[in-house]
């Protein structure tokens, strides 16, 4: 099994760089990249993951439009060519080694797609992200991430979407390591403390002379196992923006942000404000495979050459109840303000969770909503 980085030439790697070869049954090297069109009626996600110790690859695509979320589903047992990456009649080509790549899905089931992602910034790499349940390590990932512009077009069930570069931008990243995947595991013993929950942000948003990549993770006391936000100048620049005061702002008896507010500092110490707003919501654990899916998990074998579409009314009080309890990927829009007064507009993706108790957030267990 090669490794994460073999799509690329070795000069043009991101530094510093790891292959955490593991026997770990959890072990993942995975793909995501969205696209929009800044509007707020379409969002598109989608990903392909190899799960070497499980014997799986798999591969998704997610559409919201209005209150329709329709996700396409791909499984199949893996093979060792990962420079041809391909589950079915999805494949992802590399058209140039951190800075245009193509996705292609073959019609399936009423969906098909032709995209082309060119980055608009260099690529940032996030610090490791580890996490533990007593002894066991259950995360050791990092990942790299890029903004940049889409073009092509997706076809749903026979209607046409032009994919515009002019309009349309998203993000891509990459990441690897271990993360709990496939099928449930044996309970084994209790942890002890038990797991009370996570707050995730991840903000990669591309503005005209610069990208972000903000990515914050917090326990239940608020405490910050990861802080990493980065501002990658069009001249190559690259700048710390310390350590960000975000506010979350929740759309009343419901854990859905309807935006955020963060406060960072530039290298200099001046302040740096973004005022972040959702467009449109897609909870990413509603079709798209990603943690308390029921539907959907990666990694899980499915049997050979599978593929389903599952369509999901999101008006529907039964998806509205597990929509709320997940983490959530918004079509992104930001106002930056910075210390000389300037402000740009900027557009990407704005995802968030809070599960379980979060103290700063005022979120005592698993069900407490915002007041």
């Amino acid at each position: 099994m090669l490794g994460p980085m073999d799509e690329y030439p070795v000069h043009q790697v991101p530094q510093p760089i790891a292959w955490p070869a593991s026997s770990d049954r959890n072990f993942y090297d995975r793909s995501y990249y969205n696209a929009h069109d800044r509007t707020g009626d379409i969002f598109v996600i989608t990903g392909i993951g190899y799960y070497p110790n499980l014997g799986v690859k798999d591969a998704f695509l997610l559409v919201r439009r209005g209150d329709t979320q329709t996700a396409v589903h791909l499984s199949d047992a893996i093979d060792q060519d990962r420079l041809n990456q391909h589950v079915g009649d999805y494949r992802v080509e590399v058209v140039e080694p951190l800075r245009k790549l193509r996705i292609v899905l073959g019609e399936t089931d009423g969906i098909a797609a032709d995209l082309t992602w060119e980055g608009l910034f260099d690529v940032v790499q996030e610090q490791p992200h580890i996490m533990r349940r007593g002894t066991r390590v259950t995360l050791d990932a990092q990942r790299f991430a890029q903004v940049g512009t889409w073009s092509g077009q997706l076809s749903i069930d026979g209607e046409d979407i032009t994919i515009d570069p002019a309009r349309w931008i998203g993000t891509r990243d990459r990441s690897w390591g271990i993360r709990p995947v496939g099928e449930a595991e044996p309970a084994g013993r209790p942890d002890d403390p038990p797991f009370e929950g996570m707050w995730w942000l991840y903000i990669p948003m591309a503005f005209d002379d610069f990208g972000i990549v903000m990515i914050i993770q917090e326990d239940p006391r608020g405490f910050r196992s990861l802080n990493d936000c980065t501002r990658i100048w069009k001249d190559g620049r690259v700048e710390q923006l310390g350590w960000p005061r975000v506010k979350i702002h929740y759309r009343s008896g419901t854990r859905i942000p309807t935006g955020a507010t963060v406060d960072a500092t530039a290298f200099d110490g001046s302040p740096v404000h973004f005022d972040v707003e959702s467009k449109l919501a897609v909870p990413i654990h509603v079709g798209g495979g990603y943690g308390g899916d029921s539907d959907w998990i990666h990694g899980m074998w499915k049997g050979a050459n599978f593929t389903e579409r599952l369509t999901y009314d999101m008006t529907d009080p039964a998806i509205v109840g597990r929509a709320g309890f997940g983490v959530i990927d918004h079509v992104g829009r930001a106002v930056c303000r910075d210390a000389d007064g300037t402000e740009r507009e900027g557009w990407g993706l704005f995802e968030h969770g809070a599960l379980g108790r979060h103290d700063p957030s005022g979120f005592a267990d698993w069900l407490t909503l915002a007041p």
